[in-house]
């Protein structure tokens, strides 16, 4: 009888997903070598038995005992990202960028595709204000950039940039410019100010031409990330990426913004739109109070 072949190990799975999915030969290799000291630094458990905290310990270990660079921690980051989530297609609670997203979203007032399409160049930390192009309606309108989300935007910029700089090195380091502005400015794509702010873990492959780059987050994995947190915080109301939005104009009417500033930050074409939040109060829109609450 014929010995039956071994399935394929991890690593051997690991290596073929990655060339699948048409990653460099460097690249393919330097985060096999990422994964294989990832097992041995934790006694070569399987990784579905470790999770958020072994990798952070593991991140940690580089960053403190053997002092690597940022950039050099963030590329065994994104080989450990590429094995949960696409090996075995499991999300780490690595919620840094999607907690970020969703302050965007609160902060500012955005719906969650405009929060993703946001570019380097759309977020303005001197004067604290977010662009947001071809918003609904085709319109772009300007937003408020909280000073909290301000300063974990600059950190999360300094690993992007990191990021984008190594892509470059590595002849990718492209995005897809709006309105073909390729074609008037051929250098567009690879200028770091055209640059997603929030970035794929993976870069995308053209069969037709094998250019490479990377696309924005995919909103599912925000999506996720917010029911794993509602779950988390046993609140039994509905909650979706949308409620911080709504939350945001809310909570402006609650301190006694005025109601043209919320529909030029909210960007609705009328007003009666906007208005719409100020029954979500416990007055209505004329200020109104029940005679039962004044007993």
């Amino acid at each position: 009888m014929a010995n039956t072949p071994r399935p394929p190990g991890l690593i051997q799975r690991y290596r073929e997903e990655l060339q699948a999915r048409h990653y460099a030969k460097r690249t393919v290799a330097t985060y096999e070598q990422w994964l294989r000291r990832f097992l041995r630094f934790h006694g070569r458990r399987h990784p579905r038995e470790m999770g958020s905290g072994e990798v952070n310990a593991f991140l940690t270990h580089l960053a403190v005992d053997l002092k690597v660079s940022p950039s050099t921690q963030n590329q065994a980051l994104s080989a450990l990202l590429f094995l949960y989530r696409e090996l075995l297609e499991r999300d780490l609670d690595l919620d840094g960028v999607e907690a970020l997203v969703a302050g965007v979203l609160y902060g500012g007032g955005l719906r969650l595709m405009e929060a993703l399409r946001l570019r380097v160049h759309d977020v303005d930390f001197q004067r604290r204000q977010i662009t947001v192009r071809q918003g609904k309606g085709g319109k772009d309108r300007r937003t408020m950039l909280p000073a909290t989300d301000g300063e974990e935007l600059r950190l999360h910029l300094e690993g992007v940039r990191r990021l984008h700089r190594q892509d470059i090195a590595e002849g990718c380091g492209r995005v897809e410019p709006p309105h073909a502005l390729a074609r008037k400015y051929p250098h567009a794509p690879v200028e770091w100010g055209w640059q997603w702010l929030f970035p794929q873990h993976h870069r995308w492959h053209s069969a037709e031409t094998g250019e490479q780059g990377r696309h924005h987050l995919d909103p599912s994995l925000i999506q996720k990330a917010v029911r794993r947190a509602v779950l988390a915080s046993g609140i039994v109301t509905p909650a979706t990426c949308h409620t911080f939005r709504h939350s945001f104009a809310t909570h402006l009417l609650e301190r006694g913004q005025d109601i043209r500033t919320i529909q030029e930050l909210m960007g609705h074409n009328d007003v009666n739109t906007t208005m719409i939040y100020t029954h979500v109060l416990n007055r209505g829109p004329l200020g109104v109070t029940s005679p039962a609450d004044l007993l």
